[in-house]
């Protein structure tokens, strides 16, 4: 079974978060898009999610490597959910920080799938509440 096509696009997202390359990353988000950037607070449109990330990766010192580990995708009607497990490396950490993250994805008939919810906290905001 091949992979699904979100998990390539997601894969190279992260490679453009631990490249610090947002004008690349941008690219796999809708306008529209929505990311959860901790509990309690939400990036709205692809120029706050920009702001965002600078904003991450200065809160990291630059040193945050993103790794992806296990998934699921259920696709339907033109929207796939993806369940997985996120994986952050901070500096020189051997250990990630691992955490169970959920994204939606839209295929727009133009530019493919787009990422509409960016949410790499997932059901743990349900604690954080």
């Amino acid at each position: 079974m091949s992979e699904h096509t979100v998990l390539k696009l997601i894969k190279q997202a992260d490679q453009a978060i631990t490249n610090e390359d947002f004008d690349r990353l941008m690219s796999f988000y809708a306008e529209d898009a929505v990311l959860v950037v901790q509990p309690g607070q939400i990036a709205r449109g692809k120029a706050q999610i920009r702001r965002a990330f600078n904003a991450i990766a200065r809160h990291f010192q630059h040193r945050l490597t993103v790794h992806q580990g296990r998934a699921h995708v259920f696709e339907g009607a033109g929207t796939a959910l993806v369940i997985m497990e996120t994986q952050l490396f901070i500096g020189d950490a051997k250990t990630p920080v691992t955490r169970r993250a959920t994204y939606v994805f839209r295929e727009d008939p133009a530019d493919g799938w787009l990422c509409t919810i960016d949410n790499s906290y997932g059901t743990d905001l349900l604690d954080a509440a």
